[in-house]
């Protein structure tokens, strides 16, 4: 019986892997511009952190994490999203007491929910992620916001929009609390179960169900909006100011609830805006939290972040053909005929790939018809032709595929020759 990939993974193949590597090295390239660092966090941490951190009301924590005892009997949970680690690690190693404030990063790898599988939403996806710890300024919500859409804007994907909220203040927080209870507490019973357990202990979530949407107290609850005290209507009136001078355009959703417990302040989404993007149309979330990193044990630091799947990114990138595959192109393939060829061919190569060019040849003992089948199958711009007359005259055939131009070169001078065409000698 043969094993088979585990449902809600995949394997990226090479053919494949390249648009990801694409993508990954352009994300990194703009956090560069904006002078954030990366970290990378374990995969998994203490149960605790999730439960903590993310929230013990969230679908995340309640449904969907990967928890399993280690042998010393410890409660460890496959990460489920990136900020709790981030700020896990931001108070363990004390980020908090570094010059350079706010402390800004950037991460991006696997994380793990056991959701039913479907296109968009894997069990085990890649997440880019950014955070900003440790400053309250509306600036740096407004740059945040700014560097996320810069990830789509410079990949080309232009239908999309950014959706923004404010969740207030704790002050503000407490006075909708209590008007969403008095809106739903009346009618509650026709809530699913999950919306009725969160009635007392966060009913904000209420407006998040998946279930009820279509409920007609959803459409009528109490906007969050309604009830910002002056500092924080004052807070999203400057963070919407700074964007209007950037040129940044959004739209206002007081029904917007991220979905996660730590979340004040601003919050948004990037909303797929267009057809062919499936049913799953939000490519990135993310907001301002207060009270996470005092809840891992850490001063009260305010921060700002978003996340978001790769997987919905390429998918985005494909509805709208704006990327294909990056070809992987190898810069010379080395044609052997002959035993001594052969081994003198293995010696080229190690030396055409210390000098920084990518270079392979024939494992297969085949004919050089099918060997230069091979080179156009690898996208070789050059190929180097090496039989048993050319190693007697200490000369080797170079042609490029591009052009067919065909030069006869000095064996001892193939590599320096090499050097320059690919890499000018650098």
């Amino acid at each position: 019986m043969s094993i088979q990939i585990p449902r809600g993974t995949q394997d990226l193949l090479p053919g494949e892997i390249e648009l990801w590597q694409y993508i990954e090295e352009k994300a990194k390239d703009i956090c560069r511009r904006y002078n954030y660092q990366e970290i990378r966090t374990p995969i998994f941490e203490h149960t605790d952190l999730f439960q903590r951190g993310v929230g013990d009301t969230t679908d995340i924590v309640q449904r969907e994490m990967y928890t399993f005892e280690d042998r010393g009997n410890r409660s460890l949970t496959l990460r489920p999203e990136g900020t709790a680690g981030v700020a896990r690690s931001y108070v363990e190693k004390k980020m908090y007491g570094h010059a350079n404030q706010p402390t800004k990063l950037y991460y991006n790898g696997p994380m793990f929910r056991y959701e039913r599988p479907q296109s968009g939403r894997m069990r085990q996806f890649v997440q880019f992620g950014v955070e900003a710890i440790g400053s309250a300024d509306p600036a740096i919500d407004a740059e945040v916001l700014a560097l996320a859409m810069s990830m789509y804007g410079e990949l080309g994907l232009t239908d999309v929009k950014l959706i923004l909220n404010s969740l207030g203040d704790q002050e503000s927080r407490t006075s909708h609390r209590q008007a969403l209870i008095d809106h739903f507490k009346p009618s509650i019973n026709e809530f699913c179960e999950d919306c009725q357990a969160r009635l007392e202990k966060n009913p904000l979530r209420i407006l998040d169900c998946k279930k009820d949407r279509e409920h007609p107290l959803m459409a009528s609850a109490p906007s969050i909006l309604d009830y910002l005290n002056e500092e924080s209507a004052e807070y999203f009136k400057k963070v919407r100011l700074i964007l209007d001078k950037l040129g940044i355009n959004y739209e206002v959703d007081p029904t917007l609830v991220r979905g996660l417990d730590y979340y004040y302040h601003t919050a948004f989404e990037i909303m797929a805006d267009g057809e062919g993007f499936g049913a799953i149309t939000t490519l990135c979330g993310g907001g301002r939290y207060t009270g996470l990193v005092e809840e891992l044990g850490g001063p009260s630091t305010p921060g700002i972040g978003f996340a978001f799947s790769i997987e919905r990114l390429i998918m985005a990138l494909k509805a709208k053909g704006l990327v294909d595959s990056p070809v992987s192109k190898l810069d010379c393939f080395v044609v052997a005929l002959g035993e001594e060829a052969k081994d003198k061919s293995a010696e080229l190569l190690y030396q055409l790939r210390k000098a920084g060019i990518s270079a392979d040849k024939d494992y297969l003992d085949r004919k050089m018809k099918a060997q230069f089948k091979a080179a156009d199958r690898l996208g070789a711009t050059y190929t180097a032709i090496l039989g048993e007359d050319e190693l007697s005259n200490k000369k080797i055939n170079v042609k490029n595929m591009v052009t067919g131009e065909q030069k006869e070169i000095d064996l001892d001078d193939f590599i320096n020759y090499m050097s320059e065409q690919i890499t000018g000698g650098k």
